[in-house]
């Protein structure tokens, strides 16, 4: 072949190559532009119809954290006995009832948050052995007035749960 034709064939085909990779590379952002789109449309679908769950999940973590606040667990739950071993043991099934009741609600919060919700659970089982070992105690009534005593000291656990929930749900809007 002579110099000439090869020449032309290039000609030819060198415009052909540069016009089928600026087309290839037009399409491919176009189709991932457009599969961008189809999944946030989606992703924003899904969020639609998650949201409310979320914040229902919110809704009975808050009400579970209120349910342990000591303040008003002790006046919800009267002893039964004048043993406050007894009583020790109701205060703790109570909470730990409720939180097996409410423990589904994890899937629909972040980890931080649950992780909060656990730790403000123990510390409030927590305050109750340890008022309990106090040579203080003798009675449940006993019991039930040296926590409610500590409590005017300090900030219940459940009450900064409760605010980190209240800011969670702040940054979801």
């Amino acid at each position: 072949m002579d110099s000439t034709k090869i020449i032309e064939i290039l000609a030819y085909t060198i415009p052909s190559l540069i016009t089928g990779s600026v087309a290839y590379f037009l399409f491919d952002s176009y189709f991932k532009d457009q599969q961008n789109t189809r999944r946030w449309l989606l992703q924003k679908e899904v969020q639609k119809e998650a949201l409310p769950l979320r914040l229902q999940a919110y809704e009975r973590m808050a009400l579970f954290l209120e349910r342990i606040n000591l303040t008003k667990l002790l006046i919800r739950i009267t002893p039964l006995s004048q043993d406050k071993n007894d009583y020790e043991n109701l205060v703790m099934a109570q909470i730990e009832q409720e939180f097996e009741h409410n423990s589904t609600q994890q899937i629909y919060m972040s980890d931080e948050c649950w992780t909060i919700i656990v730790t403000a659970k123990n510390a409030t089982i927590q305050m109750i052995r340890a008022a309990n070992r106090s040579d203080r105690v003798d009675s449940a009534d006993k019991l039930r007035e040296v926590l409610l005593n500590d409590l005017m000291d300090k900030q219940s656990p459940s009450n900064a749960a409760l605010a980190y929930i209240k800011n969670e749900v702040g940054q979801l809007w």
